[in-house]
């Protein structure tokens, strides 16, 4: 050899350096990743219930079996309506507190007698698919204290929400984690 050749590389450094450098590409990546990932967990979906139409979407669009999207009451805001229209039906046969006449196809809203003529009204969320007949209902009669949330300790959080996609209202927003509620009759909302 040459004092001029210096840089001869054999096999075995072209190799070595080769695996170095892909290593230093992967950790790059890694970083970048979870650096993006970090930033996307800062956000989460979440409906405004002021934009929300009702249209039921959010039960039959999650990715998930049943709905991360549940009611939720606003007690600050309810009337306690004996015959609330959330509740039953708006126009049934006969307008009465039978059975018959409930408007939640599952039963997940529980009416408890407080003192003639009020009634409580709360949701049991394990019985709850996001329909959105009693957010309608009381929407339209009522005085708008029961909206749809997603919860989540539910929800998986996709990057592209389904129902986002399919809402009509484009209610569903990507909120801080921090405040990952949208309230009625708060000051979050104004």
């Amino acid at each position: 050899m040459n004092s001029k050749d210096t840089t001869h590389v054999t096999r075995r450094d072209f190799i070595k350096n080769g695996v170095r450098g892909g290593c230093l590409l992967g950790l790059g990546g890694l970083v970048g990743f979870l650096t993006n990932r970090s930033q996307a967990d800062d956000t989460v979906w979440q409906i405004n219930p002021y934009e929300c139409v009702a249209c039921g979407k959010c039960a039959t669009h999650c990715v998930l079996d049943i709905s991360a999207v549940k009611c939720t009451h606003a007690f600050a805001m309810c009337g306690y309506c004996k015959l609330c229209t959330g509740y039953f039906e708006q126009q049934p046969n006969a307008l009465t507190s039978g059975a018959e006449n409930q408007l939640c196809p599952t039963g997940a809203i529980l009416r408890t007698f407080v003192e003639d003529p009020y009634y409580e009204y709360t949701i049991d969320e394990s019985l709850c698919v996001g329909c959105a007949k009693c957010v309608k209902g009381c929407k339209a009669f009522g005085n708008g204290s029961l909206f749809l949330q997603v919860h989540h300790d539910r929800c998986v959080d996709c990057n592209e929400c389904s129902i986002a996609v399919a809402c009509p209202s484009n209610a569903f927003h990507r909120v801080p984690s921090s405040h990952p509620y949208m309230l009625k009759g708060t000051d979050l909302m104004g």
